[in-house]
């Protein structure tokens, strides 16, 4: 049994890391680095060098009252209307009666320029040129020759010392370089011996602009909007000169080195911002990051990253021609090698590396006591950025965090609870006020002032009240990955049980005593009337029923779980309620019907899998429900046929549904079309544009493959590719409070190790063959027939398939 136990020992000989033959010419090719708090992107240019920058509370708005007060005016009507059949018109007067305004944007901070005037417009001067991003390290390089010059520099975002730190070196030759600071916000930019300074203030308020029909769509309102700043610190061999237009010349340098420190005047969603405390925090940042010094930042910045980024590792190989492509594409830069893999889809290794840079960048944007991972992270260059940028709450964001729990980065999950929480408190006026409910909800979009109520639009996508239910799952999971029930009953249960709370008053019932959601919509997805009209509201999207009925069972168990004597009165309304759902049903052309009624869909290949939701994220269809099993089947093939998975992130979520239908083959095809369809060559994903959250479901799509937890048991390798012949993973987390790791050969396992957290009861499954279990000191461990068997805490279980 020493495959397992060597994973570490092989770590060694995996190299994690994308790199390239020439700088970025355009930001999606630019390599990311952050520290949950800032974020940069690294251009390596050699004419003028672009550090692309990100502050995660830099956000357009200020507090404000959202509510649409009128809109508890209008719920019974619409209500009536659609019971009535007169879905259209009650569509048009949640529009124009109960919707609100856009949520506010994320924005880019600036942008650091480093001008190294000398070679400019004489690129063919350049030699030797290699960017790179290691993931293991979190580290970006830069290294070139130029002339009878040959430098290398060095970029990380350190979590520990909350600076970007950034150092070039002329191994041969010396630097003449000048920093500047710019930015697509107002600011000013200020040299100060050593120092750059940039100083700003975001737009008060930004409307989107897609049809360039607003004269005005970026405000700036004199005392509104964020104030923020930006700091460099240099410290050289060299000399530096200030000069009066906001630039620090250095020249005759060996060395270099740059301290970044950025802050704005965020002090809470609810708070006034902070007008006078900004250059002081900066100021503290910058000088206590220049006393830590680079070489020891640098350390403090490794020993951190490698201490998360190497809880997990992977190697996928495929048969013995494939395997031996594979070695030749991986000398090839990154870029060429994700052309490559266009046009063969075979390089096992570059989707072992788009798993872990998944996980890299959700360590990079999302870290405790940050803002969690908007649509494209912590990274993005536009004042109006697409769709905001925001937390897009009916899918996008719930996606960011799949990966957190299973791939071994459970304190990435924070910042969203951190933010569950604030909702709870914004989305409590939001459902008191729009809908007369108890506890609290939140519909399409969020944004940094923690908006819970309805955007503006179509009801296609802003009258979506399940946000917050939908969420809150995440709390539930942290729990069944933990079993930590301090955590459940301080921090998940509050903010669960105000979420059913909403539920059931938001909830009304049908002639025959069934509970339905109405006005209700499936998001972002329409189906045709009687007459051919496109029309998106009407009563009890499948999907809305799925995530309600999860919810309260969720809950029910919570309550059991924490002992919640004390719930007495909720457990019996949650009961009743959930049995007077409506069950699951299957339409006419054998599919999971997205609708209680079997509407005619007006776009079959549509991008949401709403209605597939008990399948996955859920876990409501499963192989004991095999009629819905396979309507779930039909329901992703009829998809596909109309064009479906045509978004990053649609494939993504595709890849963990037909992982969760044990459809092996399909399920790396769309591994496969998401890194040849939907891939940048800097391996983020591409919606198009950019968005974030193709990457993390990929990375979670990945792990569903070869791990699955539900129902109470660890199923190994359940959708494992022929592609992925041979490999092992190490690290992976299981509900119940297990890890795993895993080694195969030739598509069967050969052996896996189980350590418990906690010593409970664990429950294999694996497809093939016989398997025996032995514990750490080799003595055999009883297996029941269900593949049950005893752990004890801390303790390590060998599982070893014989035959």
């Amino acid at each position: 049994m020493t495959r397992i136990r060597g994973i570490e020992e092989e770590r060694n000989g995996q190299e994690w890391k994308l790199w390239y033959q020439k700088p970025a010419s355009v930001w999606e090719e630019a390599l990311p680095i952050g520290n949950g708090r800032l974020g940069g992107m690294v251009f390596g240019g050699t004419d003028v060098e672009r550090l692309a920058l990100n502050e995660d509370t830099l956000w357009a708005g200020f507090p404000r009252d959202g509510m649409n007060y009128e809109a508890r005016r209008h719920l019974a009507e619409a209500r009536k209307l659609i019971f009535d059949g007169r879905n259209a018109e009650a569509q048009r007067l949640i529009e124009a009666k109960m919707l609100g305004r856009d949520c506010e944007p994320y924005l880019p901070l600036g942008t650091l320029t480093l001008d190294w005037g000398r070679v400019s417009g004489n690129a063919e001067a350049i030699r030797d040129y290699r960017r790179a991003l290691t993931l293991d390290d979190g580290i970006a390089t830069v290294v070139y020759r130029t002339g009878d010059i040959s430098l290398r520099g060095e970029y990380f975002a350190s979590a520990p010392d909350q600076a970007i730190f950034v150092r070039y070196f002329a191994e041969e030759g010396s630097l003449d370089v000048d920093l500047g600071f710019e930015s697509p916000l107002r600011h000013t930019v200020e040299a100060d011996g050593d120092t750059l300074i940039l100083k700003g203030r975001a737009p008060s308020h930004i409307s989107d602009n897609y049809r360039g029909d607003h004269p005005a769509s970026v405000l700036y309102e004199t005392g509104l909007g964020l104030p923020y700043e930006a700091r460099v610190l240099i410290d050289t061999d060299g000399l530096v000169h200030a000069t009066k237009n906001g630039k620090l010349e250095i020249r005759k340098a060996k060395m270099l080195t740059i301290y970044v420190a950025a802050a704005t005047g965020f002090t809470g969603y609810d708070a006034t911002p902070d007008e006078e405390g900004i250059s002081e925090r900066c100021r503290k940042l910058l000088s206590a990051a220049s006393v830590t010094g680079y070489e020891r930042a640098r350390s403090r910045h490794l020993q951190d990253h490698r201490q998360l980024f190497r809880r997990v590792d992977l190697r996928l190989e495929g048969d013995a021609e494939i395997s031996e492509a594979a070695v030749r594409v991986e000398e090839k830069p990154t870029d060429e090698r994700l052309n490559a893999y266009r046009q063969t889809k075979k390089d096992p290794a570059l989707e072992a590396l788009y798993f872990q840079y998944g996980r890299y960048l959700l360590m990079a944007s999302s870290r405790p006591g940050t803002q969690p991972a908007n649509l494209q992270g912590i990274w993005n260059p536009h004042v109006q950025p697409p769709w905001n940028s925001d937390y897009t709450v009916n899918i996008n964001t719930q996606m960011n965090y799949w990966p957190a729990e299973v791939a071994n980065l459970s304190e990435c999950h924070d910042p969203l609870f951190d933010m569950l929480q604030d909702l709870s408190n914004s989305g409590r006026r939001t459902a008191e006020i729009h809908y007369g409910c108890r506890g609290w909800t939140t519909h399409h979009n969020v944004d940094l002032w923690r908006m819970s109520t309805p955007t503006g639009g179509s009801a296609c996508w802003a009258f979506w009240p399940l946000g917050g239910a939908w969420l809150v799952r995440h709390l539930w999971d942290r729990y069944l990955f933990s079993l930590d029930v301090s955590f459940l009953r301080e921090r998940a249960f509050p903010i669960m049980k105000g979420a059913a709370l909403f539920c059931l008053d938001w909830l009304t019932v049908l002639p025959d005593g069934t509970l339905v959601t109405n006005p209700s919509t499936s998001p972002e997805n329409a189906f045709l009337l009687a007459n051919g009209e496109s029309c998106n509201v009407t009563v009890a999207s499948t999907m809305d029923i799925a995530i309600i009925r999860e919810l309260f069972t969720n809950t029910l168990e919570a309550i059991r779980a924490i002992g919640g004597e004390e719930e007495d009165a909720l457990r019996d309304e949650l009961s009743e309620a959930i049995v007077k759902l409506p069950d699951c049903r299957i339409g006419r052309h054998g599919q999971i019907q997205e609708w209680l009624e079997d509407y005619e869909e007006a776009e079959p290949g549509h991008r949401h899998i709403s209605h597939l939701y008990g399948l996955h994220p859920g876990v409501q269809i499963h192989d004991e429900t095999p009629e819905l099993l396979r309507a779930a089947a039909v329901t992703l093939e009829r998809r596909l046929a109309h064009g479906g998975g045509h978004t990053g992130w649609s494939c993504a979520w595709l890849i963990n549904q037909f992982a969760r239908l044990k459809d092996s083959s399909q399920a790396h095809v769309m591994v496969q079309t998401l890194l040849a369809n939907s891939t940048y060559p800097n391996l983020f994903d591409a919606h198009p544009p950019f968005q974030i959250d193709g990457n993390f479901g990929g990375t979670a799509g990945i792990s569903e493959m070869l791990l699955q937890s539900h129902h109470n048991r660890i199923e190994l390798l359940p959708a494992l590719p022929m592609a992925w012949r041979s490999g092992w993973i190490s690290g992976l987390k299981a509900r119940g409070g297990f890890s795993i790791n895993l080694s195969w050969k030739d598509g069967r396992l050969t052996e896996a190790a189980v350590t418990s957290a906690h010593g409970a009861n664990c429950r294999i499954k694996y497809a093939y063959g016989e398997w025996c279990v032995k514990n750490e000191q080799g003595a055999d461990v009883a297996v029941s027939p269900e593949g049950d068997f005893e752990t004890s805490a801390s303790s390590r279980y060998f599982i070893r398939v014989t035959r």
